[in-house]
């Protein structure tokens, strides 16, 4: 079940009630930087090359999670995607990287100052071609979703009920099984939507990968934060 969204996050300014970061925040002490294990991991290395950390320190196939530079300047931690933004948040990293969608779905208190452009793709409504997007009578649009709280959110504009279906795998089994009307979903080139019949009604939001900082962090190493943000932009 998803938190419900306490706060929001802030692109410019000041943010409340951040967790200050824990640990050690002298001066000499390593940044601490989550990352998202996977393919934006990938897409990251070249943007964080120019602040002159070997690829090898991100790219090594190896368990290890925690992993420091040569130089000491940055610990990274490699998370699973989802779970970023909590550990800038409760102050476990000064800075993370994560995907708008993440983020509005559950509303963690962090500064966002830096869209990496990294990892574009879109938010939809969609259903089987036969269908559209009219509430059906005498009952609310059942949705199947990852994004629970994004969705309900997007219906609510429209002023139409919906009961949401959290489905964690291929949600475009939904429509196809009967189980749901329409899907909200991530689609890159919608080739995944057409090949099961499925078509898009609505744009819901627009998701890439940003950088975030804890508030803490951003006073106390603000110097540090600052060097990595504009190595990265």
């Amino acid at each position: 079940m998803s938190r419900p969204a306490k706060s929001r996050v802030t692109a410019r300014g000041s943010v409340r009630g951040t967790t200050p970061a824990a640990g050690v925040t002298g001066a000499s002490a390593p940044l601490r930087v989550a990352v998202p294990k996977g393919r934006v991991l990938r897409s990251l290395v070249e943007r964080f090359a120019r602040a002159h950390v070997d690829p090898a320190v991100l790219l090594n196939d190896d368990r290890t999670l925690v992993r420091d530079t040569r130089d000491g300047r940055y610990r990274f931690s490699l998370l699973k995607p989802d779970d970023v933004p909590t550990h800038v948040e409760y102050g476990a990293a000064d800075v993370g990287i994560a995907g708008r969608d993440v983020l509005a779905e559950r509303g963690y208190d962090l500064y966002a100052p830096l869209d990496l452009g990294i990892g574009r793709c879109r938010m939809v409504v969609a259903a089987l071609g036969s269908e559209s997007l009219v509430p059906p009578r005498g009952r609310p649009i059942r949705v199947a979703t990852k994004y629970p709280a994004i969705a309900e959110r997007h219906f609510a504009k429209r002023g139409w009920p919906v009961e949401i279906v959290f489905l964690q795998g291929s949600v475009e089994l939904g429509p196809l099984t009967g189980l749901t009307d329409v899907i909200v979903d991530l689609v890159e080139t919608g080739t995944t939507l057409r090949d099961n019949g499925l078509v898009e009604l609505d744009e819901v939001m627009q998701v890439s990968s940003v950088v975030v900082v804890n508030r803490s962090s951003l006073k106390l190493r603000r110097g540090a934060v600052q060097a990595l943000l504009d190595a990265l932009a």
